[in-house]
């Protein structure tokens, strides 16, 4: 059904692997566009209860892919600049409960990703970055509320405009992560809490995550995200933005 992504459904489990592991799972387009239907599709699943959303090989993600960054001069480019921001929007508003499986990497847009789902599980040696100031672009997809939702104003400001790495344990203490366990218990731990979730009541579970949603909604004004990618394409041709970029990306190339 997909080229960059593993959907699956059993016993109202469902599981959305990103599937380029050769990319550390970077969100293409593509990705993006297929990360949308599968919301979409596991929403017309009645049997789906929670959704485990986790990344093969080394990452979770190394966050967008920087190969395939939108032309700010192309037609159409407003619209690839603001897919990120509704896929964001398709994982956070699906009728599931949504459970984040996160290890190696977990970076910028990946970061975003996992914020958009309900509940985080991390491994020992998970370790997260934004690094969207470095290369000469706002975070956008929404980023910024979902964050400020779940580690508050100051430290969203801190992480984003330094674009340091930081750690699970960090993570944890800051409210981005439910739990931290050791690698090899990452598998158990996401599938003992699905299984949970799977065999509580649909309704109070489905009420309870659209009041939780709807409450914070207000609080950080997700929906005025639609303006983020008039921001991102802005940063794509402004000349100090496009000089940062370029020696972030030389820097990796050599590192």
């Amino acid at each position: 059904m997909y080229e960059t992504l593993e959907v699956g459904l059993r016993d109202g489990i469902g599981t959305l692997w990103l599937n380029r592991p050769d990319k550390l799972n970077a969100l293409s387009q593509q990705t993006l566009r297929e990360l949308i239907d599968a919301a979409h599709w596991f929403n017309q699943q009645t049997e789906t209860r929670v959704v485990i959303v986790g990344g093969r090989g080394k990452a979770f993600s190394s966050g967008a892919d920087l190969s395939d960054f939108p032309d700010a001069n192309a037609s159409g480019a407003r619209a690839a600049a603001d897919v990120g921001r509704v896929m964001a929007e398709a994982i956070e508003g699906m009728s599931a409960l949504t459970i984040a499986r996160l290890h190696g990497w977990c970076v910028g847009g990946g970061l975003v990703l996992a914020a958009a789902c309900d509940l985080r599980l991390a491994t020992d040696t998970t370790r997260f970055s934004i690094p969207e100031v470095d290369l000469g672009i706002p975070l956008a997809w929404g980023g910024i509320p979902r964050l400020v939702r779940e580690i508050g104003p100051a430290l969203t400001k801190e992480l984003v405009v330094t674009c340091r790495q930081f750690d699970s344990n960090e993570a944890l203490a800051a409210g981005f992560l439910n739990r931290v366990v050791p690698a090899d218990d990452l598998d158990q731990a996401v599938q003992a809490l699905a299984e949970q979730v799977a065999t509580k009541p649909r309704n109070p579970v489905s009420a309870t995550k659209r009041h939780v949603n709807a409450v914070t909604s207000q609080m950080t004004g997700t929906m005025r995200s639609w303006s983020d990618a008039d921001s991102l394409l802005a940063a794509m041709i402004d000349p100090e933005c496009i000089a940062s970029r370029e020696a972030y990306i030389k820097a990796r190339r050599h590192s």
